[in-house]
This record gives C-alpha cells, sequence and structure tokens, in this order.
C-alpha cells in the first residue's frame, strides 16, 4: 500500500482553503478508518485523490498515516509468523526472535540476497540479520542460496577446498615436471622446426630440437599440457629437444618482430626474439654460477 500527501491550494474548491491531498489504494475498511479520522475530508473524482482541508492537514495526515503503516506491519508480521509457524524454516543459520536473526560466515552472496529482502537490515552489535517476519515469504524463497552459500563459506569447508586446490595443483604440477624430464615436443608434422637451432616454445622457452618422431600423437591427455594440439591431434608428432648452451644462445641472430600470433599458436614453436633470448641466457648463467658454487662447495668438504 503506497500513501502520499502534499500541499496544494485549489483556486476552485474550497474556498481556497489551504490543505492536503491523500491518495491510497482503495480499501473499504482503510476508506472507513480515514473518513471518522477525517470527517472534512471530501473526494475528488476528478483528480482521484482526498482532499483534507486545514491548515494542520499535512501534520494530521503524516501521524495518520504512521499509525496505519505501524498497523499495517504488525498485521504483516502477524501473518508472516503464522506462515512460520505453519512452515517453519529449520537450520542452524536462522534464530528465532522478535524478528528472524539470520547469523552465517560471511559471503558475497548472502549479502546480496538478503538485501534483496524487503526490510532486511544488518545488526552491527549482535553482527547478524534480522529480518521481520512480514518478510518471512522472501527470505523462504531465497533460503536455498542463502544455506548453501553458507555451508560453503564455513572455514573447515573452505579449508577442505583449499586443500583440495593444492593437492590438485600439486599433481598438475607433477604431471608438467614428468612430462618436462621426457624431453619431447608436439609440433605439426607439415611444419617441422629446424634442427640444431634455439628456438622459443610455449611450455619450455627457448630448446633446440634434435630429433623428429614419425608417429602421430595419439594421447588425448596431452591436450592438458599442449594445448595447441586440441584442433587435429593427428597431425603433430613429437619432437626430441635439449637446453641449449650459452654459446649456441649468443650466437642465435634474433628476429626484429614476433611471428604472427596464428601461427604461433597453431604449430607452437617459433623464432626467438632479442628478449627471450636474452632471459633464456640469463638463466642459463644462473644454473652456471649455481653448478660452480656446488662444486667449490664439494671441493672444499673434500679437502677438510
Amino acid at each position: 500500500m503506497e500513501i502520499a500527501f502534499a500541499f496544494r491550494v485549489d483556486p476552485t474548491d474550497d474556498s481556497e482553503r489551504p490543505g492536503a491531498y491523500a491518495a491510497f489504494p482503495y480499501d473499504r475498511d482503510l476508506v472507513r478508518r480515514f473518513r471518522e479520522s477525517f470527517p472534512r475530508a471530501r473526494w475528488r473524482g476528478a483528480e482521484q485523490r482526498w482532499f483534507v482541508p486545514g491548515t494542520t492537514a499535512v501534520r494530521r495526515l503524516d501521524a495518520w498515516m504512521a499509525q496505519e503503516l505501524d498497523t499495517l506491519d504488525r498485521h504483516a508480521d502477524a501473518k508472516g509468523r503464522d506462515a512460520f509457524a505453519f512452515d517453519p524454516l529449520e537450520s542452524p543459520y536462522l534464530t528465532v526472535a522478535d524478528d528472524l536473526e539470520v547469523r552465517t560466515p560471511y559471503s558475497r552472496t548472502i549479502v546480496d540476497l538478503l538485501r534483496q529482502i524487503p526490510w532486511a537490515h544488518w545488526d552491527p552489535e549482535k553482527r547478524v540479520w534480522r529480518v521481520p517476519f512480514r518478510s518471512y515469504e522472501e527470505l523462504k524463497a531465497r533460503w536455498p542460496e542463502i544455506e548453501e552459500a553458507a555451508r560453503r563459506n564455513e572455514p573447515e569447508a573452505r579449508k577442505k577446498r583449499r586443500e583440495e586446490g593444492k593437492a590438485v595443483a600439486s599433481e598438475e604440477a607433477g604431471r608438467i615436471q614428468a612430462e618436462r624430464r621426457r624431453r619431447r615436443y608436439p609440433v605439426p608434422g607439415d611444419d617441422l622446426p629446424p634442427l640444431g637451432f634455439p628456438l622459443a616454445t610455449w611450455q619450455w622457452g627457448v630448446v633446440v630440437f634434435e630429433e623428429i618422431e614419425s608417429d602421430v600423437i595419439d594421447d588425448p591427455s596431452m591436450v592438458e599440457i599442449y594445448p595447441q594440439i586440441k584442433g587435429d591431434m593427428s597431425r603433430y608428432v613429437w619432437a626430441r629437444w635439449r637446453m641449449p648452451t650459452l654459446s649456441e644462445i649468443y650466437r642465435t641472430r634474433p628476429i626484429r618482430s614476433d611471428a604472427d600470433p596464428a601461427l604461433r599458436a597453431a604449430r607452437g614453436w617459433w623464432w626467438a626474439s632479442r628478449e627471450i633470448l636474452q632471459e633464456r641466457a640469463r638463466k642459463l648463467r644462473e644454473i652456471e654460477r649455481a653448478q660452480r658454487s656446488r662444486h667449490a662447495t664439494g671441493k672444499a668438504s673434500a679437502e677438510a
């Protein structure tokens, strides 16, 4: 129900007396109460509103409106209590008090859902969402999503997901490392890379291909590691590779511009740019320094 008031001076009716207009949907009992409270009110059919004359009309109508809304709220709350008693929600996240208190782990989904419920509001002192009984049907309609989100965000559930995610990531990393140790790489049989030159690849960086096998790839699980073969796996064969040496990197002439992105995506290898070669050289120097350091440490230990 909507009730609206406004000051208005009518130059033709009621001797141009000040007053207020009241408009609300028709309800027999409400009209009766309105007429009892404002016996001087007149219905103006052309404007579809009630006119209440008098300089204090606005103040009196404001008070009447507040009382009526409070009555309507109490009636709606009573209906909501009856609905709850007939078909209650039972959940560890819901407590029944003067209203309905919703306490859940934090979830943006839950916050968004509760904000859609009329009159629901956050109580910062009790740290709960308070939902009046008049909004019970709205709460019940959204409750399955609220409860599911709450369970999903329980500390134990979140911890379990983190552990499962770490396990999956660890397993995936193990598979990738195992595949790397095989020193093989899928290349298109009709667009083979040159052998003996440092070339860039998607998965292993700059490598040197040494041998091309003749058998086509027939392992669908390889798509997870080498996405470039998902289009037509039978087009690809394995190429054996090794890491380049620093001298090979230094002797390689870099390309001046990157290869066509579509071509790179399809065949999975391309001539390396200056930046890519410099990055590979930096890593190779780090490896050499680490090896020299380990060698020196081992030698010192043996002499001791």
